[in-house]
């Protein structure tokens, strides 16, 4: 094999390295960005039930069990 050719595949390899490393700083972009918009969600949710807990404050205090 000669230098040129060796050279030809090393760059081959580092830019499918190159691609691959981009492809997953995206992926993971976009799932940080995901997870923020959930935990956005959730504070909304837990204000909510804040509120409705103020307002009746007898729900949820007794369970039913059937065996």
């Amino acid at each position: 094999m000669d230098i040129a050719a060796l050279s030809i595949i090393m760059n081959q390899v580092q830019l499918k390295q190159d691609a691959g490393i981009a492809m997953l700083r995206k992926a993971m972009d976009a799932a940080e960005k995901g997870g923020s918009l959930v935990n956005q969600m959730l504070d909304k949710v837990n204000e909510g039930h804040t509120v409705t807990q103020v307002k009746l404050p007898h729900l949820g205090n007794n369970i039913d069990i059937f065996v």
